[in-house]
């Protein structure tokens, strides 16, 4: 055999093999709804992969490599959280607080500060290391912070903090 069918073979075989996900070097806080969260994707993981295991030579490789490669992400992240006590004071804003705050033109917005694998900016539930998270943690009710953001800093001012409900 040829070397360059050798070596076309060892390159497709290595392009099926999914990439395995960074684990992020934050420390991984979670509230008690994410590791809910985190430990219901585990449970889905481990049924998907025991139904395309018990499908024996025929299951799909792919999605087997792929549900096996996101198997071992969300166990290191289940293994590695710290979960938060939950926010019950409104005096400061931290991990798992509701805050109101407006921008530079006044606008007003409402977040939940919560771990990296619960954020969703498109229901408002933000990172805590995310630079608008790091600007809102640990600030008070009419406090002014500076919003660094890709865009160009803003300044944004704490309109109300909430204790997570």
């Amino acid at each position: 055999m040829s070397r360059a069918f050798v070596n076309e073979d060892h390159a497709a075989a290595q392009a099926s093999a999914p990439v395995e996900r960074q684990i992020s070097a934050q420390p991984n806080y979670v509230t008690a709804n994410g590791l809910a969260q985190l430990q219901a994707h585990v449970t889905l993981l481990q049924k998907q992969h025991s139904e395309q295991s018990t499908l024996g030579e025929g299951a799909d490789k792919q999605r087997l490599a792929d549900i096996e490669r996101d198997l071992r992400y969300f166990n290191r992240r289940l293994q590695s959280a710290q979960l938060v006590t939950p926010a019950r004071s409104s005096d400061k804003v931290q991990i798992g607080s509701w805050v109101t705050f407006a921008d530079e033109d006044d606008r007003h917005l409402r977040v939940q500060l919560v771990g990296e694998d619960q954020a969703d900016a498109s229901i408002q539930l933000i990172n805590w290391a995310s630079p608008l998270g790091k600007a809102l943690l640990g600030t008070q009710m009419g406090d002014e912070v500076t919003w660094k953001r890709p865009a160009g800093d803003q300044v944004i001012e704490v309109l109300q903090i909430e204790a997570d409900a």
